[in-house]
C-alpha cells in the first residue's frame, strides 16, 4: 500500500514491468493515492468490481432487496448559482473553456456503504470501510497489449423526457462540451500515445437508478502507446491526471477556478480507480460517490459549464446524478 505521488508512480511502475496485478485509487488532485498488491488486499477492509475483475465472492445483486429509504438534502439554489455565476464569470473571461462544477449533497438512507456496493448495479464499483462507496459507470483509460482507450461522458438526460435522445444529441450547448470534453481528451492521449484517433462519437449508454433511467452520452478515443512503454503505469497515470471529463479544460486555470468556486475538498471524488491483472489494465473516473464524513453520508455531484449552460438545467442535473444505482427495486424516495 503506499500514500504518496512519488511512492505510487513508483510501485505501478515496478509493478506493471514485472506483471504483478495490483489494485489502486488515486484522489482527484493526487494527495493520497494508494495501491495494493493484489495478493495482498484485504476484502474484510476493501472491495471492488471492476467490470468482473473483483475480490467480492458473495453475490446479492440478483437478490431481493428490502425496502430502504433514499433522501437527498440538496444545497438551495441561490447557493448553487453563486458558484455558478463563479464559474460563468470565469468562462467569459476566456479563462477556461470548460468547467466541471460539483457539490456535495447530504444524504439519509437505512443502508450502509457496504450494502450499496453489494446491492448496486454498475460496471466499476469500490468500497473502502467506513470511507466511501463509488458505482461508477464511466471508462477512464484502458490498456490491452499496445492499445489504449478512454470514454470520457458527458451530457445525461432523463430517459422519460420526450424524444430524450434526439433532445440531447441535438442540443447546441450539450454538443459543444461533448466536443470539448473530446478535444482534451484526445490532446491529453496524444502525451502518451504515438498515434491517436476518434473511434466512436457522442454514443448513448442507459444507467438504471433507483428513482429513474438516465441517457448518457459517451465518446471513445482510441491511440497505440511507444514500443519503449513497458507497464510504466505510474507515469503514465500521472501524465493523464486529473482526468479531464470532471475537470475541464484548459487545467491548470480550470482547477483553480474549481478550487475558487467549489469551496470544498472532493477527496477521492473524481479521482481514479482500477486495476492491472499481468495483462490487461483498466481503470474508471470515480463519480457517483457516497462519502462517509463523521457518521453523516455525503454524495458528490457536478456537471459540466460552459459559457452558454443554464444554472436551473444545471442544478437539476447535479440533482439527478444523487441516486442509488438499484434497478426495478421497492425503495422510498424523499
Amino acid at each position: 500500500m503506499t500514500n504518496t505521488k512519488q511512492n505510487f508512480s513508483k510501485c505501478l511502475n515496478d509493478w506493471g514491468k514485472r506483471k504483478i496485478p495490483f489494485v489502486f485509487l488515486i484522489d482527484f488532485l493526487l494527495e493520497k493515492p494508494v495501491a495494493w498488491r493484489l495478493d495482498e488486499v484485504d476484502s474484510s477492509e476493501t472491495l471492488f468490481d471492476f467490470n468482473g475483475f473483483t475480490n467480492y465472492s458473495e453475490n446479492k445483486r440478483n437478490g431481493f432487496l428490502p425496502d430502504f429509504h433514499f433522501t437527498k438534502n440538496p444545497i438551495s439554489f441561490d447557493e448553487y448559482q453563486a458558484k455558478f455565476n463563479h464559474v460563468v464569470n470565469n468562462l467569459k473571461a476566456g479563462n477556461s473553456f470548460l468547467v466541471n462544477l460539483s457539490v456535495p449533497t447530504q444524504i439519509e438512507t437505512n443502508l450502509g456503504l457496504k450494502d450499496i456496493f453489494q446491492y448496486s448495479k454498475a460496471p466499476y464499483r469500490f468500497w473502502l470501510k467506513d470511507q466511501f462507496v463509488c458505482f461508477s459507470p464511466e471508462i477512464f483509460i484502458k490498456i490491452k497489449e499496445k492499445k489504449i482507450s478512454s470514454f470520457p461522458m458527458k451530457g445525461t438526460i432523463d430517459a422519460s423526457f420526450p424524444d430524450a435522445e434526439n433532445v440531447i444529441l441535438s442540443n447546441p450547448k450539450e454538443a459543444a462540451e461533448h466536443a470539448t470534453i473530446v478535444d482534451l481528451i484526445r490532446n491529453d492521449i496524444s502525451m502518451v500515445a504515438d498515434k491517436v484517433w476518434l473511434e466512436r462519437y457522442r454514443y448513448i449508454e442507459q444507467i438504471e437508478t433507483n428513482q429513474k433511467t438516465l441517457l448518457q452520452v459517451s465518446s471513445e478515443i482510441a491511440g497505440i502507446l511507444p514500443d519503449e512503454f513497458d507497464g510504466e503505469f505510474g507515469n503514465l497515470l500521472l501524465k493523464l491526471l486529473p482526468a479531464g471529463s470532471i475537470s475541464g479544460a484548459p487545467k491548470p486555470s480550470t482547477l483553480k477556478i474549481i478550487k475558487d468556486a467549489e469551496g470544498y475538498n472532493r477527496g477521492y471524488y473524481t479521482g481514479v480507480m482500477g486495476y492491472f491483472d499481468g495483462e490487461n489494465f483498466e481503470s474508471a473516473v470515480m463519480i457517483r460517490y457516497i462519502e462517509n464524513q463523521n457518521g453523516k453520508l455525503v454524495f458528490k455531484s457536478g456537471g459540466g459549464i460552459t459559457a452558454k449552460s443554464d444554472a436551473n438545467s444545471e442544478y437539476q442535473e447535479l440533482i439527478d446524478k444523487v441516486y442509488l444505482p438499484f434497478a426495478h427495486v421497492p425503495s422510498i424516495v424523499l
